[in-house]
């Protein structure tokens, strides 16, 4: 078989019937009773059994698909699908709800019993958004949707207004990061019921804040996944995955595949109202078809919810800039990506540490800068790591087609015991930086806990079955090996076991840290304010340009109408701009600087701020991060006599 006929294979979805919302799965009808449609080539004959009725046979339909309605079938009743009257019968692979886990019984869920309260929702437009990555399980003590909903308030009045929530596609066990779903259309039932989830989503929405699911199309889990009993068409062999078999979006029989995939992302766009998704591990989802099945996904994420503001986000370890190009210059039209580089120079600079991942990192000035320009550091230079070029070009995209972060989920799991930044370098160095985060160009994104400075390390953790776990355990021995600081026997042996219930109980937040860690949380509270209302920081695109001080020094320039700001950032010792031959330094006319605000203020746990100028020159204080705007200069000399005279 040639690669036309693969190509018109892929561009050809199933028929589906007219009256239901998705094509596939178990829909309750308005009228009473239950339509079931399922894409099973692989059987001649398949039945479905509910509990307390007989067993129904479905009416085989062309391409592979079989359906029939059942007039007794009702929500709440459990079911499954036995194929050519074997021994053993299977949950629907769109089921909506696995209440007994992904190896039991599929439950039919009606979505029109929830009263959703969002009518007048618009969501947030891109420039607006400040993430939140949360893992619900371990978001709250109870790791569930109604504890998760009681602190939402408490992130909008942070300052977040996006919510991205680590992938909910049901998994096996008891505890898991989520990325080894296997029921994509069926939210975990360790957070609670569906309508749970839409409870939570529904509440976010009132606060202002939007709501985006981290979806995991490149793979399913080695636990639990029937979809092989129903066609072994999902997967291909064509494709070498790194953590499983391909999904087949370009092969044979893949129009049913893609379908199965974009009803997917209409079923959480339109029955949970979520806001946008966000695409993991993208470069493992290939697709040589015309129609790229990102580009799709995104397509099929806009009509989902053509009234209100959606969101895109793309993993891409490559850093492959036509992701988020739109459709008309050979795009796939995502709004924008995680930029590692950024996180990889800051852990360089806050640390030291330059080992596996990091070795093509110095952490200087200029990577900042860079960073802030321009987004990626690589776009296409050779990276030392992977032995081969990085990235491609990206000069030409917004500021607003880049997620920075100073910590993620990998991130933070990805060392010695689980920690957070703020344990890792010192206090003054953790406000500065944190200070460049959350005022520079780019999308910022806290990771759970990061905002109140959160005790609690975040540790990799997933419960499989005896053999499975013990796969998983040298698998992530092996992979945190690449840091030889960790592959040392004597720092190896005590790695959490990651499935031990301790690992993920350890990583659960304390939502009382919020009192106690409360200078934390006013640092990040009173920069999303400057953010978002300084009128400056506010403008969006932002014009900045930005210069090196000095080894550890810098200073990005906002440009405005409404008078410039400069965000200088020195993450070294005291220093003095004398002599200051550089002209992002230069106050506006008529005009020097004043400190509008100070990672050393007290109310931040510093140590206080010193006079800005010294004998007529600028002088940063040792490991902070000042914000300056232009005071008239009268005022300037009066603010200086009244230092020197006191």
């Amino acid at each position: 078989m040639g690669p036309d006929t693969l190509l018109s294979d892929a561009a050809t979805p199933a028929a589906s019937t007219g009256r239901r919302r998705l094509p596939i799965g178990a829909e309750a009808l308005p009228e009473g009773g239950v339509d079931f449609r399922v894409w099973a080539p692989r059987c001649r004959e398949l039945t479905v059994e509910i509990k307390n009725l007989r067993p129904i046979p479905l009416s085989a339909e062309a391409g592979g698909y079989f359906s029939t309605q059942v007039d007794e079938a009702r929500p709440g009743m459990r079911y499954r699908f036995r194929p050519d009257n074997s021994d053993q019968a299977y949950p629907d692979p769109a089921s909506h709800f696995q209440p007994e886990g992904p190896h039991g019984p599929s439950e039919i869920i009606d979505p029109r019993v929830f009263r959703w309260t969002d009518a007048e929702w618009r969501g947030r437009r891109r420039d607006e958004l400040v993430i939140y990555e949360m893992h619900i399980g371990t978001f709250t003590p109870e790791g569930i949707w109604q504890a998760a909903q009681r602190e939402l308030p408490a992130l909008a009045e942070l300052g977040i207004t996006c919510l991205e929530l680590m992938p909910v596609a049901d998994f096996p066990g008891r505890f898991g990061w989520g990325y080894d779903g296997v029921d994509l259309f069926a939210p975990t039932r360790l957070y609670g019921r569906p309508d749970d989830f839409r409870a939570f989503v529904d509440r976010a929405h009132a606060l202002g804040l939007s709501v985006i699911l981290d979806v995991v199309y490149n793979h399913l889990g080695p636990d639990g996944n029937y979809l092989k009993y129903f066609s072994e068409s999902y997967f291909t062999d064509r494709y070498k995955n790194e953590w499983g078999e391909a999904v087949n979006f370009d092969g044979p029989d893949s129009g049913p595949v893609r379908e199965f995939v974009l009803a997917n992302v209409r079923y959480w766009i339109g029955e949970f109202h979520l806001d946008g998704l966000r695409l993991d591990a993208t470069q493992q989802m290939f697709d040589a078809s015309p129609d790229h099945i990102l580009a799709a996904i995104t397509r099929e994420v806009r009509d989902a919810a053509p009234d209100r503001n959606t969101i895109v986000i793309g993993e891409n370890e490559p850093q492959e800039a036509r992701l988020v190009r739109p459709a008309e210059r050979g795009g796939y039209a995502l709004d924008a990506l995680w930029n590692d580089d950024f996180h990889h120079s800051a852990m360089v600079a806050l640390t030291g540490r330059r080992e596996a991942y990091y070795t093509d990192y110095r952490g200087r000035p200029n990577e900042f800068i860079g960073a802030a320009k321009y987004g990626f550091l690589y776009q296409g230079q050779r990276y030392v790591w992977q032995k081969k070029p990085r990235g491609t070009p990206a000069l030409d995209l917004p500021a607003e087609s880049f997620i920075v972060f100073l910590q993620n989920h990998d991130q933070v799991a990805n060392s010695i015991a689980g920690q957070r930044l703020h344990a890792l370098t010192s206090p003054g160095h953790w406000r500065a930086m944190t200070a460049h985060l959350l005022l520079m160009p780019g999308i910022p994104m806290l990771f759970q806990g990061q905002e109140f400075a959160a005790s609690s390390p975040f540790l990799y953790f997933a419960d499989h079955r005896p053999g499975l776990d013990r796969a998983v355990r040298r698998g992530r021995r092996e992979f945190l090996g690449q840091f030889p600081s960790i592959a040392a026997p004597e720092v190896s042996d005590r790695l959490a076991d990651p499935s031990d219930a301790e690992s993920f109980r350890r990583s659960a937040l304390d939502p009382a840290e919020r009192q106690t860690h409360a200078t934390a949380v006013a640092l990040h509270r009173d920069l999303l304010a400057l953010r978002r209302y300084d009128p400056v920081f506010g403008r969006r695109p932002a014009r900045v340009d930005g210069a090196v001080l000095g080894a550890r020094a810098w200073l990005l320039r906002f440009f405005s109408d409404e008078g410039d700001r400069l965000l200088v950032v020195n993450l070294g010792p005291d220093l003095t701009m004398r002599p200051a031959p550089e002209p992002l330094l230069a106050p506006i006319e008529g005009h020097s600087w004043d400190i509008l605000w100070s990672s050393e203020a007290p109310e931040y746990g510093g140590v206080g701020t010193p006079p800005l100028y010294r004998s007529g020159y600028l002088r940063i204080a040792a490991e902070s991060a000042l914000v300056l705007m232009p005071a008239a200069r009268d005022r300037e000399n009066r603010k200086n006599r009244r230092q020197r005279d006191g």
